[in-house]
């Protein structure tokens, strides 16, 4: 017989395993099986009598342990002056653990009795239990003022970079948190008006040189209009709403859901988890199930909260920082799937059949209980059978399966052929002090595509739903190409040796044909990028025209609510069209769909080039020290102006002027996108390799300006002469049949 685990040996364990507390859960891990179970179940009922451990529902736990993010209230300062905090919900029959404060220098001053929201990290051999890093203080929320500080006899002053401000703000001696003259700084709201008449701030982070990287988000967030700050009414809902009850919910924590995100996740809103069918009428087949948070269950339509989500439209993400479109109180903490913690989701139970293709959905509003928080690298070790700590005890019970049901999925995908597009993603990397370290290619790893792939099933299966169901909501449409957009990358592709089709109706199979045509070739990444470029904008509709490049006809999104104004519409569209409640789609959301969709995806395409123009700021920031240095890139773009050139390296784009080039004329082909000398013969077009120099940087606007030095291997000779002629050619014919091409090209403009 199996020895049976001392009390001690039982608490540890569960301790250590939150997620995986069930009867079940600790029987496997002792390996005790038939009678052993009755001792078993003994012993944790003592436990539980005695205050060890607390039974919830169906798993145990240590009622010490407290989830990642929660609400603490703040403590008298103890005799060494440091301030620790309690729970604000214990649950515990002992009494709460000690959690210290760690403070940063920008945090506000906090007395005993604040309640604040906070980040914890558990520690071991101290005299607390925890250690928190403040969020934000409960119940305030002060306005903040993004500006240039200038330094004064008495404090200073602060010069808001918003275009829209017409006033200053007045600093206070000693609060100007050591600001320069000059520096930008971020500020809050401190009190009345000065004897100056001015309103009072108080710089809390100090941005350094206007100029520099770390301003360049806030820069952004401010030209680009995106709502930064909570009003004050937001913030007091949403300190408000308190965790809600399971009842009439179905029960999902028995499931062995897990959430697998990038390490520097914020939150978490989707959990997966997979088996295999075990209908006999479905053999080789797979149950996958995806839960999303229930945000619809606190952000209630025509409240405070919806409002603001519903300006916002989306989260923006930028290398620094995020401008979310909820309040941490709900992102962070309530609406995300902490491990070991309880949480209201909406899942949908997906099954397929052997070859991957889905048969058949069911969804449900319940509760669960994350069993771990992963990330990408931890799950792909464990699929590689590399795995690490925590994933290694999940690796055959919970991570086999997912990888088993999205193979499948995957085969399944590629029979439809959504468009292949396979362009190198760059993900810039800041240092403690704000500058950009390295640029990196973002890793596409398996356990990326199996979440990738899940998602669209569950976002398919709530279309497919709702339409089934004859219920209102928005699709996410991408519609085909334009006809005129198709023709350049036809000549594109025929320009590059490659051919697309004419005459036929456009399917994705087509484009993926081109580009399997240009995989491994000079013009690989050209194809790619002119594919993408031909394509139309994704956006939001309450009509449904289908989306192109998933190659799907049924559409929406459901899986990210915290960060997408659109899931949520679709969450409020499942509980009305189930009559889960009373907080569904309301009549409102109902009248003004065809708004709402206009809106976010205004909201979406301000987000997306707020990112844009900030990446490309930090890129040419980064640069600015490489000024005169030599780089290897592909033409991009061509204009009547100059050619656009992306560098291999980093992914930034540059310039070279047109009035760089020489004195000779240079023709534009607006057709073939080439620019061609009409002395020399050089022709330039998109997708030729180039070597250039890095002329000029401008960190402000994000601009590079580049120097051309070779094209296609071969040095550019000085202005007006011809190309020297390669060993065998007859000398200078291949600038006389340039020259001949140009004046064809010339009458043919003569005669439109």
């Amino acid at each position: 017989m199996t020895k049976m685990p001392s009390k001690d040996e039982l608490r540890d364990w569960i301790a250590d395993n939150p997620a995986q507390a069930s009867k079940r859960d600790i029987a496997r891990a002792f390996g005790i099986k038939g009678s052993g179970r009755v001792e078993l179940k003994r012993l944790l009922h003592e436990l539980e009598s005695e205050g060890l451990i607390e039974r919830r529902r169906k798993t145990y736990r240590d009622p010490e342990r407290l989830p990642p993010v929660t609400v603490l209230t703040v403590s008298a300062p103890d005799a060494d002056g440091d301030l620790f905090a309690k729970p604000m919900e214990w649950q515990g029959d002992g009494p709460p653990p000690r959690v210290l404060l760690v403070a940063r220098r920008s945090d506000p001053a906090l007395g005993a009795g604040d309640r604040i929201l906070a980040r914890l990290t558990e520690t071991r051999g101290a005299d607390h239990a925890y250690e928190a890093r403040l969020i934000r203080k409960i119940g305030t929320n002060p306005r903040r003022i993004l500006g240039v500080f200038r330094r004064e006899a008495e404090g200073g002053r602060i010069m808001p970079v918003d275009k829209g401000a017409d006033r200053e703000w007045r600093v206070a001696a000693g609060a100007d948190h050591g600001a320069r003259d000059g520096e930008l700084v971020e500020a809050e709201s401190a009190g009345p008006r000065s004897r100056m008449g001015a309103p009072r701030a108080r710089v809390v982070e100090r941005l350094g040189d206007p100029s520099a990287p770390r301003a360049v988000s806030l820069i952004a967030i401010h030209q680009h209009g995106i709502p930064d700050a909570f009003p004050d009414a937001v913030i007091a809902e949403a300190d408000a709403v308190a965790p809600a009850r399971a009842e009439g919910r179905e029960d999902l924590s028995e499931l062995p859901l897990i959430t697998i995100d990038p390490s520097d996740a914020r939150d978490h809103d989707d959990a997966v988890h997979a088996h295999a069918d075990t209908d006999p009428a479905n053999p080789g087949g797979h149950v996958v199930w995806v839960a999303i948070a229930d945000v619809a269950h606190y952000v209630r339509p025509g409240s405070e909260l919806d409002r603001e989500a519903y300006r916002r439209g989306n989260s923006t993400y930028f290398p620094d920082r995020v401008v979310p479109m909820l309040p941490d109180r709900l992102s962070a903490d309530l609406c995300s799937l902490h491990e070991g913690v309880e949480r209201l989701c909406i899942a949908v139970r997906m099954t397929l059949d052997a070859q991957g293709e889905k048969i058949a959905h069911r969804f449900t509003r319940g509760w669960m209980r994350s069993r771990a928080s992963l990330t990408y690298t931890q799950v792909q070790a464990a699929e590689d059978g590399t795995p690490t700590e925590p994933a290694a005890a999940l690796a055959e019970p919970v991570i086999a399966p997912l990888y088993a049901a999205w193979r499948a999925a995957h085969a399944a995908r590629m029979r439809r052929g959504p468009l292949d597009i396979d362009l190198p993603e760059r993900r810039i990397v800041l240092g403690d002090d704000g500058r950009v370290e390295s640029v990196a290619i973002k890793e596409r790893r398996d356990a990326h595509r199996l979440i990738e792939e899940f998602m669209v099933l569950a976002n398919v299966a709530a279309a497919e739903e709702l339409n089934r169901l004859r219920r209102p909501l928005l699709f996410r449409v991408h519609e085909e190409p334009s006809p005129e957009k198709l023709e350049a990358l036809r000549e594109v592709a025929q320009a590059s040796g490659f051919t697309l089709a004419k005459g036929q109706v456009l399917q994705t199979r087509h484009l993926n044909q081109l580009l399997a045509q240009s995989e491994g070739t000079a013009h690989d990444e050209l194809i790619n990028m002119s594919t993408l470029r031909s394509m139309t904008q994704a956006y939001y509709t309450p009509e449904n025209y289908g989306h192109f490049g998933l190659a799907l006809r049924n559409y929406a999104h459901f899986t990210s609510p915290i960060r997408r104004y659109a899931d949520l519409i679709v969450h409020r569209a499942l509980v009305t069209a189930h009559g889960w409640g009373e907080d569904g789609l309301s009549t409102d959301d109902m009248d003004r769909l065809r708004e709402t969709a206009q809106h976010i995806s205004e909201t979406e395409r301000r987000s997306m080039t707020a990112e844009r123009d900030t990446a490309d700021r930090y890129l040419a920031a980064f640069l600015s020290d490489r000024v005169g240095n030599e780089f290897a890139g592909r033409v991009s773009g061509v204009t009547r102006f100059g050619v656009f050139v992306r560098l291999e390296e980093t992914g930034a784009d540059g310039l070279i002027p047109i009035r760089t080039l020489g004195r000779e004329y240079f023709h534009f082909n607006a057709e073939e996108q080439t620019l061609m000398g009409a002395e020399s013969g050089l022709t330039i077009a998109v997708g030729s390799a180039v070597l250039v120099r890095l002329a000029e940087t401008v960190p402000v606007t994000g601009g590079l300006t580049l120097e051309l030095l070779q094209m296609d291997g071969e040095a550019i000779r000085s202005v007006g002469r011809a190309k020297p002629r390669k060993a065998g050619g007859r000398p200078g014919s291949g600038a006389k049949a340039r020259r001949a091409k140009l004046r064809r090209a010339g009458d043919r403009d003569r005669n439109r």
